[in-house]
Formats: structure tokens, sequence, C-alpha cells
């Protein structure tokens, strides 16, 4: 039988890495509004392999991988990087993240480009921004 493509028209693609992935794909899709595409799980209920979909973008999650240096936020010393989402309504989809419980980080707020936006934490402390911003529109050279 022949399955449709799940097509999208972003071209990066971040994979994140969780102790408890099954948790975190849980709390992203009702914090975060993101969308199970595929899961692929493995042996006692580690996550293989998932695809998380926001609009045109997805994002990969996995369990922890360690022998390849592969690991949870919960296991660095500091912050190594800020995933920026694109959302039309940033107000409303911040609403959504506190009503679940996100641990928002910095407030709603116009940026000084032109943007708006807020910044939150995911429940292994992956930083996220979440905002009308699109890389690329607001600058010229």
């Amino acid at each position: 039988m022949a399955r449709e493509a799940n097509t999208t028209s972003a071209n990066i693609f971040p994979c994140l890495y969780y102790r408890d992935a099954p948790a975190a794909i849980d709390w992203l899709c009702r914090a975060f509004g993101f969308v199970k595409r595929m899961v692929v799980t493995g042996e006692n209920g580690s996550i293989l392999h998932a695809e998380l979909s926001l609009g045109d973008g997805v994002i990969m999650v996995s369990s922890c991988k360690p022998e390849r240096g592969w690991v949870s936020p919960l296991d660095l010393p500091a912050v190594n990087q800020v995933i920026s989402v694109f959302v039309p309504d940033p107000d409303a989809h911040c609403a959504r993240a506190k009503s679940a419980g996100a641990e928002i980080t910095d407030d709603l707020r116009d940026e000084q480009y032109g943007a708006r936006g807020y910044m939150a934490k995911d429940i292994e402390g992956n930083h996220w921004y979440f905002g009308n911003y699109r890389p690329g529109r607001y600058w010229s050279s």
C-alpha cells in the first residue's frame, strides 16, 4: 500500500534529546501545539525516532543517546541553544503554553526589529522562542 508523503517547505530540522522522550512529546503537543507525525518506539518504551510538526516546521525527538554525546539539557551545565519558531499569534500561543504549565522565561514583548514574541523552557530545559519573526524579513543589505 502506498503511503502519502509528509512534505514540508522547511529545510532545517532540529533533533532534540530527552531523558523521558515519551513525556516530552506529549508535553510539546499539549503546551506548544506540536502534532505527532511519526513515533518509533524502542526497548522499554524509549523513542528511537519521532517527528513533530508545527505549521511547516518539523522537529525530531529521541530518547538520549549518551554514548554518542546526545543528552538532555538536564545533563548540560548551561544553555546550548534556543529554538526559534514562527507562530502567527504569539499572544494566543503564550496563553496556551502558560495554561499547560510552561515556564515563561521572557514575557511577551515587541522586539526592536518589529516582531512580537516570548521565550519559554520545556520540561527538560530546552529554550524556545515563539514569535511572529521570520528571519530575513526585517534586514536588508
